[in-house]
């Protein structure tokens, strides 16, 4: 039994959508945050998935290189999401909207 591309980039739909939606309907900074970084591993599902299918590299560098800069936006993001945290003592988004104090 083999996995064609089809499930590939199905499991890969999945995932980004419910990191649409969780982006959509979530208040708390940090999930929204994991949302994103859901969406940003079910493109990288997808593009490994059609370098695979396609017998080419092109698309496994291309990954390796969007998981050196999510490592990086990780760092940066949470750095954030600390400071805004220390300075509002929330990290909820309806409480963070206006950009006083």
């Amino acid at each position: 039994m083999t996995v064609g591309l089809e499930q590939y980039i199905a499991v890969s739909a999945l995932l980004f959508a419910i990191g649409f939606f969780g982006v959509l309907r979530r208040k708390n900074t940090l999930v929204i945050y994991m949302c994103l970084e859901l969406m940003l591993n079910a493109c990288n599902l997808g593009l490994i998935a059609f370098s695979r299918f396609h017998g080419g590299m092109s698309g496994s560098v291309f990954v390796f290189f969007i998981i050196t800069v999510a490592a990086a936006e990780v760092a940066v993001g949470l750095a954030i999401i600390v400071a805004l945290f220390r300075k509002r003592q929330t990290v909820q988004v309806p409480e963070l909207n206006a950009l006083k104090n």
